[in-house]
């Protein structure tokens, strides 16, 4: 039987796989200002004594069994908090829990073949996917989107500029973190530790905005990675061109006091700049401004953000209202990431090449 074959209930009720921080510090917080259309029912994680305790913050059942998780009856849609490494395989055997809906933080599959199962099996399960890069799901930027005109056919330079505190910062003022597992020291000379650091940003942190700047990349297959490196204590700066666009990605989480987040979309004659709130930060919506020589039009902010926007979606098609993204934006979006990554890595061992043949 479909998940979409029976009423979904008034007040949905959610599981979540994986008790950490972004669970504690994002979705409980978010999720205690939808009660009336859902509630946290059941919290699974592999350690039993955070499960216990995240669960009980919200009168939750727990449990560290993903299968006990996805028998429980009071469960309709399943929200994937896990490590990246699990996400497809959990998201395929939601959809064949036949839940109403799935949540999957970002990256939600590791490869592009993985992603093309998940398409299939909610496709064959009618089970729909949501996944949680929060910023496609702001109102600032969905009524940017609304009112930009041809932008997108005409932008030749895009820019992702974010300057963080570590994420600790923010957990502890969003909620007290239980089970936080400190970050191993890493040798940021190794071009191999490099290489990690570049991947994870971009898979961690770019992939925010990666969905958004594929909008105005028609060309996001033809991806060259012009320069990559690190920034410490963590980020990185990423030069690239898709097709006919130039993009800057640039991150450095750090001991800032005036957290930044800002995306730059730059046409001929209309360009966009969109203020997002910090990560882990409930502070309402971005606000996005649309400039032409003549005029500047100022959206939002609204009333609440990408997080709390990514559970009213969810909320809404497993009820079948909205409609989830298609397979294939999800897949592309998927792919942009990694091919960013993939070409980034490949430009530090050029790099790497470069130097040692000026030292000859």
């Amino acid at each position: 039987m479909s998940s979409q074959s029976q009423a979904a209930p008034a007040v949905l009720g959610v599981g979540i796989l994986g008790a950490g921080p972004v669970t504690q510090a994002i979705h409980l917080p978010s999720l205690s200002r939808l009660q009336d259309i859902l509630e946290v029912r059941h919290i699974m994680d592999v350690d039993p004594a955070v499960a216990e305790s995240v669960a009980n913050r919200v009168g939750a059942a727990f449990s560290t069994s993903l299968d006990e998780l996805l028998a429980d009856p009071s469960v309709d849609v399943v929200a994937i908090c896990s490590p990246h490494q699990f996400h497809a395989a959990q998201v395929i055997a939601a959809c064949r829990a036949g839940k109403k809906a799935v949540l999957c933080e970002k990256p939600f599959a590791m490869s592009g073949d993985e992603a093309a199962s998940i398409s299939a099996v909610s496709a064959e399960t009618r089970v729909p996917i949501i996944v949680g890069a929060m910023h496609t799901f702001d109102p600032g930027w969905l009524a940017a989107e609304a009112a930009w005109g041809d932008l997108p056919e005409q932008v030749h330079t895009i820019r992702s500029s974010i300057v963080l505190p570590l994420n600790p910062r923010f957990e502890d003022f969003a909620s007290e973190i239980v089970g936080r597992t400190p970050m191993p020291a890493r040798d940021n000379t190794d071009p191999e530790v490099i290489k990690a650091l570049l991947t994870g940003g971009v898979m961690g942190l770019a992939i925010h905005d990666l969905p958004l700047v594929r909008r105005f990349t028609s060309d996001f297959a033809a991806v060259e990675v012009l320069h990559a490196e690190i920034v410490k204590p963590f980020g990185y700066v990423i030069s690239l061109r898709a097709g006919h666009v130039t993009i800057e990605l640039r991150a450095a989480m750090n001991s800032t006091w005036e957290p930044s987040w800002v995306l730059e979309a730059i046409g001929d004659d209309t360009s966009l700049s969109i203020d997002f709130t910090p990560s882990y930060v409930h502070a309402g919506s971005a606000i996005a401004r649309i400039m032409t020589s003549r005029t500047t039009t100022v959206l939002g902010p609204f009333g609440h953000n990408g997080y709390e926007g990514e559970w009213r979606k969810l909320a809404e098609v497993a009820r079948g209202i909205g409609t989830a993204p298609s397979a294939d934006t999800l897949i592309h979006d998927l792919e942009f990431a990694l091919a960013i990554a993939e070409a980034a890595t490949a430009r530090v061992d050029d790099q790497a090449t470069t130097r040692q043949e000026a030292t000859v």
